[in-house]
């Protein structure tokens, strides 16, 4: 309600108003172009690697059309002596054969770190072992990539073309397949809801996650990963609000739609962990241990202790097939608001693409799944953790800050309220005015130091990154931020007069900021470029 509701309705009405993609709106600051141009950075180079995802789930989908689920028992070829086919197997003390038999033919020890393993016990779920040896056939380490697991190549194709027969036509044809995308999922949500409640331990898992622990409100921890995961979730600073914004009629009620999406995402975020601890809680009563012993972060939770449950019940394929289509289907949703980004960034950059629009996703689409085989070598679950780790929670942070400051100080909150009261016909409520001058970007700004301070290197499992993967990992970080840097210089050198006349006409709207509704563009225009920089800074008071 602080940092997301705040920066999700400023970005909702900026992109309304103006009616250009995240590249483009901003005319309104020059200076700050390149924040536009990181987003698109964002958004594309996060498509590469979160629809490896994608192919992670498509081809759980198609196995779990097995007879026999593959992860459900041991004597595959993928298997090790190690193998145990319950979870349970690992709360027993650990045998002398499965001491000195334990080592996977790989060389390495273990790849997902299970809380319950702190028994000394050196066995691996037969899920485990089929996510790790089978779906992965994961590496020693980031120095080996290995060869492209061809299969997973296959599903991701297939996941880009899904990709590219939804998003053909634009917004028009992504429109008419989230009606499908949006609602399937609450569908699924609840029959999994229903079937996790009536498991033993279902009920006691749901409740300990909606059991609060005020205690932890004092760790700085929980409100930084709390801001990324609203940023993750709800898609402030990725462009993707901005861009779809814009497709919005002029006169849409953007505050009343911001309310009710934000209120969703989160409605849901919760439908969905209810949904998920009640499987927890399922498989820590069968294991016989405490359900934060079976916790586990990052893919292992979705791609080893669901299946790992799923495995237990009647029927295993049909839940299994349910819970890896309705991963796939929200995935989806995601990719099309950050396909749609580029695409329209594009589409608004050079017009007469605009008959090409076809050709244009094909190649893009093309272009990502060429880059996105990295991901999918022997050794790609390691590039994606260090990818995932560094690449966009920094940025997104500095993003919404960035936002908050230019639009609300810079170009002012006033102005910002009248461009809202133009087009929903209503001021700006006080709430948000006080959120986009001080809250939310002193929040921001809160969280951003103290990510930097608290920064640690990535892992997977027991498994330590070399040193120089903290390098590649800060590159990566610094890539969204690079045009944001670049583009201050551009915009001020290409002005006129000292340093610092040059700065402050580079944060005047320029000639080409306005409504997109025509009719209100000269009067509403004229009235903006008449008020300086000094002008919005004192309007602040208002706050």
């Amino acid at each position: 309600m602080l940092c997301g509701l705040p920066v999700y309705f400023l970005e909702a009405a900026f992109g309304q108003f103006y009616g250009k993609s995240a590249a483009h709106v901003w005319s309104i600051c020059p200076l700050m172009k390149g924040l536009g141009i990181g987003m698109l950075i964002m958004s594309g180079g996060s498509t590469v690697y979160l629809t490896v995802n994608c192919a992670w789930m498509t081809y759980y989908t198609v196995t779990s059309c097995s007879a026999v689920l593959p992860w459900a028992d041991c004597g595959h070829s993928w298997n090790t002596d190690a193998c145990v086919r319950r979870v349970e197997v690992l709360t027993q003390r650990p045998t002398e054969h499965n001491k000195s038999s334990l080592l996977p033919y790989n060389g390495t020890r273990e790849f997902g770190e299970h809380p319950w393993l702190r028994n000394d016990s050196l066995s691996q779920t037969a899920a485990e072992e089929f996510w790790q040896y089978k779906v992965l056939g994961i590496s020693s380490g980031l120095d080996h990539l290995g060869s492209i697991q061809w299969e997973l190549a296959l599903c991701l194709l297939a996941s880009y073309i899904l990709i590219f027969f939804c998003i053909m036509k634009g917004v028009m044809s992504v429109g008419k397949v989230v009606y499908l995308t949006a609602t399937l999922p609450y569908i699924f949500l609840t029959v999994l809801l229903i079937r996790g409640l009536t498991l033993p331990g279902g009920l006691k898992g749901a409740l300990f996650f909606i059991t609060p622990d005020f205690s932890k409100l004092l760790q700085i921890q929980v409100w930084l990963e709390a801001c990324v995961q609203v940023f993750y979730s709800l898609g402030p600073a990725w462009g993707g609000i901005i861009s779809l914004a814009s497709f919005n009629p002029f006169h849409a009620n953007c505050l009343r739609n911001s309310i009710i999406c934000t209120l969703v995402c989160g409605g849901t975020s919760i439908f969905a962990g209810v949904v998920t601890f009640s499987v927890l809680g399922f498989i820590s009563n069968k294991a016989d241990v405490p359900i934060t012993d079976v916790l586990c972060l990052g893919p292992g939770l979705g791609f080893v202790i669901y299946p790992e449950a799923l495995a237990q019940l009647p029927l295993p394929q049909l839940w299994s097939l349910m819970f890896f289509i309705l991963l796939f289907v929200l995935s989806l949703d995601s990719l099309f608001g950050m396909v749609e980004t580029v695409i329209s960034a594009i589409m608004d950059e050079y017009p007469f693409l605009l008959k090409w629009r076809m050709s244009v996703n094909a190649v893009y689409c093309a272009v990502s799944f060429l880059l996105g085989l990295i991901f999918i070598t022997e050794g790609g679950m390691y590039v994606f953790q260090l990818v995932d780790w560094y690449f966009g929670a920094m940025f997104l942070i500095f993003a919404g800050f960035l936002e908050c400051i230019i639009l609300a100080w810079v170009y002012g909150v006033n102005r910002v309220s009248a461009d809202i009261e133009l087009m929903i016909g209503r001021p700006v409520p006080f709430f948000f005015r006080i959120s986009w001058c001080y809250i939310t970007p002193a929040m921001l700004l809160i969280i951003f130091i103290s990510t930097l301070v608290q920064y640690q290197p990535p892992t997977y499992g027991t498994y330590v990154y070399p040193d120089y993967s903290a390098s590649i990992g800060w590159c990566l970080a610094s890539i969204p931020c690079i045009p944001v840097f670049l583009m201050m210089f551009i915009a001020i050198y290409s002005e006129k007069g000292t340093i610092i006349q040059r700065f402050k006409k580079s944060l005047k709207p320029n000639s080409s900021w306005g409504p997109a509704k025509l009719m209100f563009s000269e009067s509403n225009v004229n009235r903006h470029r008449n008020m300086s920089a000094g002008d919005n800074l004192a309007s602040m008071t208002s706050c």
